[in-house]
């Protein structure tokens, strides 16, 4: 049977401090290994709808023809594929699933696997 090895150091099960979910991911740039919990996922989800609606009216306001906008997607595209491929790693799928768009919301809102998985230890 395949063995399972779980890493000391990718073991860390403590929640960030209220608000502080957001930047968690963006401290995990460009990592797509691991897992990611439902809650990490989704408050990143979150504060990048409030972001992007703060930057769209102050755009607006000044009549920047979406340069603000466009800048801040570019700047956290990679870390929002990074905890989508850490989040589907949390419900025992590959991150190759965050290219189908509907199974994705499927797979995005599941409860996690109990335990350890292929992947790594339970965030929780």
């Amino acid at each position: 049977a395949p063995q399972l090895i779980i890493s000391s150091a990718s073991a860390n099960k403590e929640a960030p401090a209220s608000g502080n979910w957001y930047f968690e991911v963006l401290k995990k740039y460009a990592v797509f290994t691991g897992r990611a919990r439902r809650k990490e996922y989704w408050m990143f989800f979150l504060f990048n709808v409030l972001i992007s609606i703060v930057i769209g009216v102050i755009g607006g306001l000044v009549g920047d023809g979406g340069i603000l906008a466009n800048l801040y997607s570019l700047a956290v595209l990679v870390p929002g594929i990074a905890v989508g491929v850490r989040r589907l790693h949390d419900t025992d799928r590959s991150g190759w699933w965050l290219l189908v768009p509907i199974a994705n919301l499927v797979f995005l809102v599941q409860e996690g696997h109990a335990g350890p998985n292929r992947f790594g230890p339970s965030p929780k």
